[in-house]
């Protein structure tokens, strides 16, 4: 039994649906139990990781655990990590892995490496669903307005994250490995607009705000300024990490990751 937390998220929606397509037993970890939607066959269990204490019949026969770094609908940082792991164990769990916040191992990545499990990483970059947030403007101007517009990022497509991540839970090869997850292409806001509008059958224009206008709506959004700042770091200076183009997808999976056109398309009616 494969268990899956932040199951009902981007990337955890999709590996639950990969593990039930590709048979294996799966269950789902979620707060909200009765309101959660799977595929036949998916087990749902409620429980919360803000609170080790329910995960026992979450944990209760499971093999192995794909786990995430934070909790609670504010996605505060995941705070019992050793504790969750050690009774991991405790329940038979031999493999995990773990969705990075960043390329970077946080305290929940250490946790991990410490815990005594076979483990792997899963550090994707942006996000190709991010898009969405254009959604809105693109449906009623025809415009994004973002920042450091020319700044190119390799993001992925969620699908593929989730790919690396069954591979991992279910297949010999990876312990001790951080896939790093990449998209195929590296492209800026402008490509995105270009490629979104060849889908769209229409023109989108880009209108480029400054770092300052940036910074404004973050704080009317209600985020820290520790946020801000790193927010603010990732759009002006994004890590080469975040602009490489790398292997990962069709090595583990063995087919290419899905392009930006590809994300498009399928989500092309949330841009209409």
């Amino acid at each position: 039994m494969i268990l899956v937390t932040g199951a009902t998220g981007k990337v955890g929606s999709r590996l639950v649906g990969l593990l039930a397509e590709g048979g294996h037993p799966v269950r789902a970890l979620t707060r909200r139990p009765g309101a959660a939607r799977f595929p036949a066959g998916v087990e749902v269990v409620g429980g919360d990781l803000a609170d080790p204490g329910t995960l026992g019949p979450a944990l209760r026969g499971a093999t192995a655990l794909h786990l995430i770094t934070f909790a609670g609908d504010d996605q505060a940082p995941l705070e019992d990590a050793p504790r969750i792991l050690a009774g991991a164990a405790r329940a038979g769990v031999g493999r995990v892995t773990v969705l990075m916040g960043s390329v970077e191992p946080g305290p929940v990545e250490r946790a991990v490496a410490g815990s005594g499990l076979e483990w792997t990483r899963i550090a994707p970059v942006e996000f190709m669903s991010n898009a969405l947030e254009w959604a809105g403007s693109v449906r009623s101007e025809g415009v994004i307005r973002e920042g450091a517009v020319d700044v190119p990022s390799s993001m992925v497509h969620e699908e593929d994250i989730a790919a690396v991540a069954a591979a991992a839970l279910t297949e010999g090869g990876h312990a001790g490995a951080t896939h790093v997850v990449t998209g195929p292409q590296a492209l800026t806001v402008r490509d995105r607009a270009r490629i979104l509008g060849e889908v769209l059958g229409r023109p989108v224009r880009v209108d480029e705000l400054s770092i300052e206008e940036l910074r404004r709506g973050w704080r009317a959004e209600g985020y820290g300024e520790d946020d801000i700042a790193f927010f603010t770091a990732m759009t002006t200076e994004r890590p080469e990490a975040g602009r490489t183009v790398l292997p990962t997808v069709r090595q583990v999976t063995g087919r290419p990751p899905r392009t930006f056109a590809d994300w498009a398309g399928e989500n092309a009616a949330a841009f209409r």
